[in-house]
């Protein structure tokens, strides 16, 4: 267990809520619509990008910049929630910008659009992902943390899986229509991708019900941070090195593409690329709630400790299939994998491990500053790998995203021998 600070009692604050609740459950089902919306524009993105003449470098800023949006959004929302007492109304709002930043892709001539339109969706996701995750922790009992967002980041990813499968095969189906824009098939599917994320709004007004949350008008914003944990902040060191190194899989897609390309063709490369991705996401889903349960028994941070190794493996993979210039199927497959279970452990154990460091008090300012930390080194990793894979090579540009998630791991682990045990 981590050193304890003076705290209010969350299991007394939910009367010893089972974890499987309605909240929990409603928070799932919104998610996994909300990332059926997002997650098929992320899948055929770099295909509609293609088609529109911009280049790998292009794509690494585009999602650099609406990272870095909604990170510095994460920030302001959370403290906003614990200032103001009002969480529900703005995860709403987060989530009703997604399907409007996809119609603005959809409508994309050129980048500017593009990098509108991701914006809009980011901001939205950055707006509520941490109010999101303080209502999700604050209506369960701590020591089932693990298995609540083992099922949440599950539910997350199961949308994450049929909106890109389902995407990917309209995606075929279109091509044999005759278009007169090369692009048509891919605003096709940006349309249809528009309905499920207006159905994650509905779902989460009708299905959520936020535990009460007294607001804090005294809260200063500087001042809350400079209170936050020194260990905390040691934590957040070590998450921003790995994140700097943790390139958008936007480019994993990409890189997919470009060796599956020469025996394919850029099409079914494209598609083929497109699936691999739905397997990393069935990945994720199959073990999202495996990783809750182990955190829930073996502590949060060593289980996290082991995902950012995976990460590190990943990056070395990707790097090594350029450097040998190997489009094998099994090869690329290893890597979607890897890649599948690494984010499975991110995505469920970096809140709940901050949720065991800080007060409730200012959980929302806290895991707004884990989304900031998360979102700037993804916004310096996606632009940094995009361009250096442009401008030097891509084995260049894995092997230094390898580097820095390898010095986040070793921080990761000395946070982890302060105490010898795990974060629950």
């Amino acid at each position: 267990m981590i050193e304890a600070l003076p705290q209010s009692d969350p299991d007394k604050a939910n009367g010893n809520r089972h974890w499987w609740n309605r909240t929990v459950i409603g928070a799932g089902i919104t998610s996994a619509l909300g990332d059926f919306c997002y997650e098929t524009t992320t899948v055929i993105l770099p295909g509609f990008l293609s088609v529109l003449c911009i280049p790998a470098a292009a794509l690494g800023i585009i999602e650099g910049i609406a990272d870095m949006v909604a990170s510095f959004t994460k920030m302001l929302a959370g403290f906003a929630a614990d200032k103001l007492g009002h969480r529900k109304l703005l995860v709403v709002v987060g989530y009703t910008l997604t399907p409007v930043g996809q119609m603005l892709i959809a409508l994309a001539a050129g980048w500017p659009l593009v990098v509108m339109g991701r914006v809009v969706s980011w901001f939205g996701k950055g707006l509520r992902g941490p109010l999101r995750d303080a209502i999700v922790i604050q209506s369960i009992r701590s020591e089932t943390r693990g298995r609540a967002f083992g099922f949440h980041r599950a539910m997350d990813t199961v949308g994450a899986v049929l909106g890109p499968l389902i995407g990917v095969a309209l995606l075929g189906w279109a091509h044999t229509i005759k278009w007169q824009d090369p692009s048509g098939p891919f605003r096709l599917v940006l349309w249809l991708s528009v309905i499920p994320g207006f159905l994650a709004v509905v779902a989460f007004l009708t299905l959520v019900r936020d535990p009460a949350h007294s607001p804090n008008p005294a809260l200063r914003f500087f001042s809350s941070l400079r209170a936050l944990p020194g260990r905390f902040k040691r934590y957040l060191g070590a998450v921003g090195v790995f994140g700097i190194g943790d390139f958008s899989h936007s480019l994993l897609i990409l890189a997919a593409t470009q060796l599956l390309t020469p025996s394919h063709g850029v099409v079914l490369a494209a598609q083929i690329a497109g699936l691999l991705y739905v397997g990393r996401n069935v990945v994720q889903v199959v073990t999202s709630y495996p990783v809750g349960v182990f955190a829930d028994r073996w502590g949060s941070l060593p289980v996290l400790i082991v995902g950012y190794v995976l990460g590190v493996t990943t990056a070395i993979l990707t790097a090594a299939a350029f450097f040998f210039e190997v489009g094998s199927l099994p090869l690329l497959a290893a890597i979607f994998v890897t890649a599948g279970v690494y984010v499975a452990i991110q995505e469920a154990l970096e809140s709940t491990v901050t949720a065991g460091f800080v007060n409730q008090e200012t959980l929302g300012t806290s895991l707004g500053a884990l989304g900031t930390v998360n979102g700037t080194a993804k916004f310096i990793s996606s632009a940094a790998i995009g361009v250096l894979w442009t401008v030097v090579s891509p084995v260049f540009s894995f092997g230094l995203a390898a580097s820095l998630m390898a010095i986040g791991t070793v921080m990761l682990a000395r946070l982890q021998s302060e105490s010898g045990d795990g974060t629950k």
